[in-house]
């Protein structure tokens, strides 16, 4: 047992996880820029006002130098109106001159170097007994004394503020997705609609509806051309079905004649007793009809073949003028009793196709030519040869075909005189034939009349 494919995702679902993926992405660098804006915000703040500390303790200690007092006495009153700002001073020893509070920073500036620049980018970070401090350390020359000052702020409040900040903008963000994804979903469920108005209508469209034809300017500028194009595929199987109808109604109608034929004949035969060149009479008659349906068969098979697409070309550089020479021997007896002359017109062209399947088409041609050319008159065969391809014509004189009828003639079984049917040879499958063979050849057949003459033309590429 072969395994079921997954099932794809529906167009809603892939939309909807599209935009969510989108959307993650976008606000998750929102988030970032806010909290990186606010932090550096936060650290900009700080190191002005470490550098205000610095420069108060700085004009402190030369103050006191210069006053001949002692830097301790004048440090206490050296910064006052901040809170959660630690400080202190040593000197070139390092033995401790001050200290604002109970916090040692000494060993803060053990593995931090000394800066000259009090700004974000000299600023750092410090961990000491469970807090986190933003600070600098300086190193201060007053006349002949060096000291070492270290200064630092508790940014508890900072990066509790930071984390509160980023939780609500992740419940913020959070909603807000969500509600884009329920808009998005709305969105595609709403915009699908069309689709299922053209669903709707096309499951109605059956055999017997085929005239049925979805209207462009109903539905969004996005599906026109899925309409255009659906529509175009109706025309065509409208055309199809139509064919094929009278297909079946012509082939049953060919194939009933025959039949009827020979039943008549042979219950008129068996209803006395009749001589025995009477019932050889009766045989050949049947014969006849049997070898005519048995062609009829066959060509119906070829077509089928060719319909289908296995049709083998063997091709091969054929002389045009030496192909028309030996269809001309066939047929020479036909028209010297027909009283019809046949001429070839045109230089010895050189094509590439299959010789039986060439010579089978401008049979057909020719024989129905020579079917419905008036005594007395001649049958033309012309090649004339353009840049890439060359053009095959059979010309006829004779009554011309009327304009409504052309576009059906290489159609099967179909006749433009339906009164000569029975009273003209074959099976009504020539022409639809010879365009199968052209096809196969991607060539061109195309039929032409005037009260002058009818005109076949195949057109078929040179070698």
């Amino acid at each position: 047992m072969h395994k079921a494919g997954k099932r794809p995702l529906s167009i809603t679902v892939r939309v909807v996880l599209f935009v969510a993926l989108t959307i993650s992405i976008c606000l998750f660098f929102v988030q970032q820029l806010l909290l990186s804006s606010v932090e550096h915000h936060f650290i900009e703040q700080d190191a002005d006002e470490l550098a205000v500390i610095l420069h108060a303790v700085e004009h402190t200690l030369t103050t006191a130098q210069d006053g001949q007092q002692q830097p301790a006495q004048t440090l206490a009153k050296a910064v006052s109106g901040h809170h959660g700002v630690y400080y202190q001073v040593m000197d070139s020893q390092n033995r401790l001159l001050y200290r604002n509070a109970d916090v040692d920073l000494s060993l803060l500036a053990a593995n931090t170097p000394a800066s000259a620049d009090y700004n974000a980018k000299t600023i750092h970070h410090w961990q000491l007994d469970g807090k986190a401090y933003r600070g600098v350390f300086s190193r201060l020359t007053t006349a002949d004394q060096h000291y070492k000052v270290i200064a630092a702020i508790d940014i508890s409040f900072h990066t509790h503020f930071l984390a509160q900040l980023q939780r609500s903008l992740g419940l913020i963000l959070l909603g807000s997705a969500l509600l884009t994804l329920l808009a998005a979903w709305l969105a595609v469920h709403q915009g699908l609609n069309p689709l299922r108005g053209l669903s709707e209508q096309m499951r109605d469209i059956q055999t017997s509806k085929l005239d049925i034809r979805l209207s462009p300017g109903e539905v969004p500028t996005e599906l026109r051309h899925m309409v255009q194009s659906f529509n175009l595929m109706l025309d065509r199987l409208e055309q199809g079905f139509t064919k094929l109808s009278h297909f079946s109604a012509d082939i049953a109608h060919e194939l009933r004649t025959p039949l009827t034929n020979m039943i008549t004949q042979t219950q008129v035969s068996l209803s006395r007793a009749r001589s025995a060149d009477e019932y050889q009479n009766l045989l050949f008659s049947n014969l006849e009809e049997l070898e005519r349906l048995n062609k009829m068969i066959s060509d119906m098979l070829w077509l089928a073949k060719s319909d289908n697409g296995l049709l083998t070309l063997q091709k091969q550089p054929l002389e045009l003028k030496q192909e028309v020479a030996a269809i001309f021997n066939f047929f020479e007896a036909w028209a010297a009793e027909s009283q019809v002359g046949l001429s070839y017109h045109g230089a010895n062209i050189i094509v590439q196709a299959d010789r039986t399947l060439l010579r089978h088409a401008l049979t057909n041609l020719l024989s129905n030519a020579l079917r419905y050319t008036p005594p007395g008159e001649t049958i033309t065969v012309s090649t004339t040869a353009a840049a890439d391809s060359t053009t095959i014509t059979v010309e006829n004189p004779g009554q011309p075909i009327p304009p409504q009828h052309l576009p059906f003639l290489f159609d099967r079984f179909y006749r433009a005189d339906a009164s000569r049917q029975r009273q003209i040879e074959g099976s009504g499958l020539g022409l639809a034939i010879t365009k199968a063979i052209v096809d196969a050849h991607q060539g061109q057949l195309s039929v032409e009349s005037d009260a002058r003459s009818t005109r076949f033309s195949i057109r078929l590429k040179l070698a």
